[in-house]
């Protein structure tokens, strides 16, 4: 039999989340992030999860592509633009519009020879300092744009930097009205944080025609740990689970994993689990992290290897050999664990460890959603 480890995509989790974010929204459309293989879930298994949203966004050609081979055949928005010229033509072909975030993209577009006018975003950098143009130029860059027959419509675009903080929005509010001011264009505003913390506040945050659901659509909270996805009704959407392929029986003083770094306080019992850093399970988790074992909820012990790691089965007195563990999502008796829990441990974000899922890790869809 294979070594027993599967990732599993619940698209029903997806259309939950979608729609609890498009509530959020308000009258805003919702561009669906696809982005880095739909955050490491795969663009295909996700598609028909999030086939209510109405645009997707994403990074890359080859992305563009897939969802297009899907049998989308409405809006798609490349998120960084363009690298190079000859990326106008396949925007043309396969009727991508695109994000202009600097002058040497302006430039492509003026060399361009079409007849068919580019729908563009123009983005401004109101605080983030990775793409964009600063509040001061970008009325000029808007102007050089609306000059060129090469571009039809201009949408106005920013990306907020600290929505899911105390900070807020408001600063890079400012700065997008008044640089916006009075220019024409649809608006896209809010990530995954504002549209949860933010849609309801009075302000320029209500009038974006598109919002840009991310990893909130996956079953992870923008704001975590002020929040976790249960205060934002979102459910899982991938579970990494395996199974207990081994136990020991330990007494006071026996140590467990490479360094010997846990040591039993006294007789204890631990299950062995098919699951490694080589998964793509961080190696940074400590002791305690947590773990569902036949869907109770118990912690890891010792340091995480390549390919095992070992649990307390302390509070799982029946658990044995062929045991369920999850490691991140909802087991099979409806108890979850939210990947933002284990992400904290690792000291990372939710959107690391999806991203990170390893290639040999088999991937279901889950066919009951």
């Amino acid at each position: 039999m294979p070594r027993p480890i599967l990732a599993t995509i619940h698209p029903e989790a997806l259309r939950h989340n979608l729609e609890q974010l498009r509530r959020a929204a308000g009258d805003s459309r919702v561009w669906a992030v696809v982005k880095a293989n739909a955050y490491g879930h795969g663009i295909e298994r996700t598609l028909e999860g999030l086939r209510a949203a109405d645009g997707f966004a994403l990074l890359d050609l080859d992305e563009a592509q897939r969802v297009r081979d899907w049998g989308w055949r409405g809006p798609i928005l490349l998120l960084e633009g363009v690298f190079e010229q000859r990326d106008l033509e396949i925007c043309s072909r396969l009727g991508l519009w695109h994000v202009v975030h600097c002058e040497a993209q302006i430039d492509m577009l003026a060399a361009h020879k079409t007849n068919v006018p580019q729908r563009v975003f123009l983005k401004m950098n109101s605080g983030m300092n990775r793409l964009g143009f600063k509040p001061e130029h970008y009325r000029s860059a808007w102007s050089r744009l609306n000059a060129l027959p090469q571009v039809d419509e201009i949408s106005l675009i920013t990306h907020f930097s600290d929505a899911d903080t105390p900070k807020g929005i408001a600063s890079a509010i400012e700065h997008f009205a008044k640089a916006t001011r009075d220019l024409p264009g649809e608006r896209s505003l809010n990530n995954s944080a504002a549209i949860l913390r933010h849609m309801g506040e009075a302000g320029l945050a209500l009038d974006s025609d598109w919002v840009r659901a991310g990893i909130a659509l996956y079953g992870s909270a923008p704001d975590f740990p002020e929040h976790g996805i249960t205060h934002w009704n979102l459910q899982p959407t991938i579970t990494l689970a395996s199974k207990i392929i081994a136990t020991q029986s330990l007494g006071e003083g026996d140590s467990v994993g490479y360094g010997s770094h846990f040591v039993a306080a006294g007789s204890m019992r631990i299950g062995v689990v098919a699951c490694g850093y080589a998964d793509g399970y961080p190696r940074i988790c400590p002791t305690g992290t947590p773990v569902l074992v036949n869907g109770i909820r118990t912690r890891t012990v010792g340091r995480v290897s390549m390919d095992m790691l070992t649990v307390d089965l302390t509070p799982i007195p029946d658990a044995a050999l062929g045991s369920e563990v999850v490691l991140w999502g909802r087991a099979s008796n409806g108890a979850v664990l939210g990947i933002d829990e284990v992400a904290a441990s690792a000291q990372t974000i939710g959107y690391e460890l999806m991203c990170a899922l390893a290639p040999r890790v088999p991937v279901a869809v889950d066919s009951a959603g």
